[in-house]
């Protein structure tokens, strides 16, 4: 068990080192590397023996890791529900439950999504006020507000299907502050995501929501925005039910690869086109390194009294020592202290509807 002396010294963040298709090597390796880097004390959860074994061949600060030995593992293609009460001491479940005791304060995992949401629900307690957490992620977009970063904030993404009024003010005001406090963006514009610029359109809860966020002092609300809009980047967080957020999300995922997919058929079939993308190498480097999500580590879990971090299930070393940091940023800026504050202060006299 970790030293309850840790909590005291530095930011902690525990680690599910058995989750994600490169675990555990590229998990252990990305929290050595992190190790390198910052203070940051890391309690790496899963199979002490062959976490131990890439220890010892990967360059990393000793005093900083902890090792917590559990051999129950949720596989990516495991039944959420039923692998969290099979799997009682999975390295996610015992991550989640270093963050409840106080042990750690936020957990980054690559692992099984829907595993990964009920394991921090069954251990980390809800912010007061927090019905819904919400998974919030960025995505590339034109950069019409010319900031230097050029991602957006979208959630939710998927933690829930369905929303009421206040649900969806809550994650307005959880955006507001991620983007503020950890992506560094002053003032930060949120626009709701609707079929409609217009403020009635999309039925009872979107109309209501548009109409209490109109009122709300300092949320930076600028309206609807519709979904041919969101990739321009005229706001800075998008809030949305999970389930059109998660559709969303993978359509733009899907027209990546296929842009992709497209790129390499001309590069074999079009020789004007290949003459073109060669010339077009050097921007196109430079747009792969814009929108490498390894840059960003994963998505947060908003909502909780811990920072919460979903890495994706592709992560690398990289990704997950920028995982690492970005949940030790969050606490150390009290971000989840924040959302709480703001949105005790915010308290919408709304009915939450499903």
């Amino acid at each position: 068990m970790p030293d309850e002396s840790l909590a005291l010294q530095t930011t902690v963040i525990a680690v599910d080192a058995m989750g994600g298709d490169y675990a555990p090597l590229e998990i252990v390796t990305g929290a050595a590397q992190a190790t390198l880097e910052t203070t940051i004390r890391v309690i790496l959860v899963g199979d002490e023996p062959k976490i131990s074994s890439i220890l010892a061949k990967t360059e990393h600060n000793r005093q900083q890791i902890t090792i917590q030995h559990t051999d129950q593992v949720i596989e990516n293609d495991d039944v959420p529900k039923l692998a969290v009460q099979q799997k009682p001491r999975a390295s996610m479940l015992l991550a989640a439950q270093l963050c409840g005791e106080g042990l750690a304060h936020g957990m980054v995992s690559a692992g099984n999504t829907g595993a990964y949401i009920l394991s921090a629900a069954k251990y980390i307690p809800r912010l007061p006020g927090v019905r819904k957490t919400a998974i919030a992620t960025v995505y590339p977009t034109q950069n019409a507000q010319q900031r230097k970063d050029h991602f957006a904030l979208l959630l939710d993404i998927g933690a829930n299907i369905h929303c009421g009024v206040e649900d969806l003010i809550q994650f307005a005001i959880m955006g507001k502050i991620y983007a503020s406090d950890v992506k560094g963006i002053p003032n930060p514009t949120i626009a709701l995501l609707n079929m409609g610029k217009e403020a009635h359109k999309g039925g009872d809860i979107l109309s209501r929501t548009y109409a209490t966020l109109k009122t709300l002092p300092d949320i930076g609300f600028i309206g609807n925005i519709e979904g041919n809009d969101i990739m321009k980047g005229l706001a800075d967080v998008v809030i949305t039910e999970g389930y059109v957020g998660n559709i969303v999300m993978k359509t733009i995922e899907g027209i990546a690869d296929t842009l992709k997919h497209i790129g390499k058929y001309a590069f074999k079939h079009r020789f004007l086109w290949m003459l073109g993308l060669i010339a077009l190498s050097g921007g196109l480097k430079e747009l792969k390194q814009i929108t490498d999500y390894s840059e960003y580590g994963g998505a947060p879990l908003l909502g909780f009294r811990e920072i919460v971090i979903k890495a994706h299930g592709r992560s690398r070393a990289k990704a997950i020592k920028n995982a690492i940091k970005v949940a030790a940023k969050t606490h150390r800026d009290g971000v989840c202290t924040k959302i709480a504050r703001e949105i005790a202060r915010c308290t919408v006299n709304s009915t939450p509807s499903e």
